[in-house]
């Protein structure tokens, strides 16, 4: 499975960004997605998942304020990001994941950066 992002850039306070991530190759599996993010010196942590049967789960740092979707095919994975604070700065990774498998699949990342 090959996973690419796009959608980071820099933004003010306030403003919004939407991320994407599609995923290609061996798809067709049960699977779930979720963008983690990882800002400079701490720990990856998970902002938003989404399940097969479309469940959505958020951190709480991020509830109301962002949207996960998932398209109809289920391997375009999106991440609308409203009121972006500056602690919302990090490195977003999308992840795929098989039900049921160990191994999950990560993107390259995308930058956000809020001033």
């Amino acid at each position: 499975v090959q996973l690419v992002e796009s959608g980071g850039g820099s933004v003010q306070a306030g403003k919004s960004l939407r991320l994407t991530c599609v995923a290609s190759g061996s798809t067709s599996c049960d699977h779930g997605m979720s963008w983690w993010r990882q800002a400079p010196g701490k720990e990856r942590e998970l902002a938003a998942s989404i399940g097969i049967d479309r469940s959505t789960m958020y951190a709480d740092s991020v509830k109301g304020r962002f949207t996960i979707s998932l398209d109809n095919a289920k391997t375009t994975v999106n991440l609308l990001m409203n009121s972006l604070k500056p602690e919302d700065t990090a490195m977003y990774y999308c992840k795929f994941y098989c039900i049921g498998s160990t191994r999950p699949y990560w993107g390259q990342g995308t930058q956000v950066t809020v001033s």
